[in-house]
């Protein structure tokens, strides 16, 4: 039984535009050479500069309470590989915007060019920035979604919340829980804690 399917069976995969997503965008191509063969494990693994490629599983769970849909405009903090925002690109489609932003440039160029071999950035469907993702990126603002890659320690950014649309929905590791805030109003959020995972640091 290959991973897809176990999550799929095991409900961690629901929505059928996320499923065809993990489908089409392979999780090797976003691997460094020598770990291509680990692809279809259902582990998290290092991709140098401290930082890892997440756990199938976990990225699946994410993109379940973010709920990307078709021409959104999505802001994807720490990048790395590229595979999130991959995942993100083939989900909003043509009409979409998924903002790829990463602190480190070694990894950002790696995730750039992963990303690249899909056609999503030639397409125009993806923007990868270097920068600090703790601040945002206020030059593309109001997001209809935004991924957090990596854990934070405490409160979310003030910045992450004003650049988000009314009813968007941001998904972010919190020490080791995954939290949902859905902007309910200008200064109002609905809060979701779902505790037990594992996530390397925002830098």
């Amino acid at each position: 039984m290959n991973l897809i399917n176990n999550l799929i069976e095991d409900g961690w995969l629901e929505t059928p535009r996320i499923i065809k997503a993990f489908q089409d965008i392979k999780r090797a191509d976003f691997m460094p050479e020598n770990m291509k063969n680990l692809a279809k494990e259902d582990l998290a693994f290092p991709i140098g500069y401290g930082q890892t490629i997440s756990q199938p599983l976990t990225v699946a769970f994410m993109l379940e309470k973010l709920q990307p849909e078709q021409g959104d405009k999505i802001l994807d903090i720490g990048s790395g590989s590229g595979w999130t925002t991959a995942l993100l690109a083939h989900i909003v489609g043509e009409k979409g915007k998924v903002i790829a932003i990463e602190v480190i440039p070694g990894l950002k160029e790696f995730g750039e060019k992963n990303v690249s071999e899909y056609n999503f950035i030639k397409k125009g469907i993806v923007e990868f920035i270097c920068a600090d993702g703790s601040k945002g990126f206020q030059g593309q603002a109001p997001y209809d979604r935004i991924l957090v890659s990596a854990a934070i320690q405490n409160n979310i950014p003030q910045e992450w919340k004003d650049q988000l649309k009314i009813s968007g929905r941001i998904v972010v590791p919190i020490a080791s829980s995954i939290w949902v805030f859905e902007k309910t109003s200008e200064k109002e959020f609905k809060e979701r804690e779902y505790p037990d995972f594992v996530f390397v640091p925002l830098v």
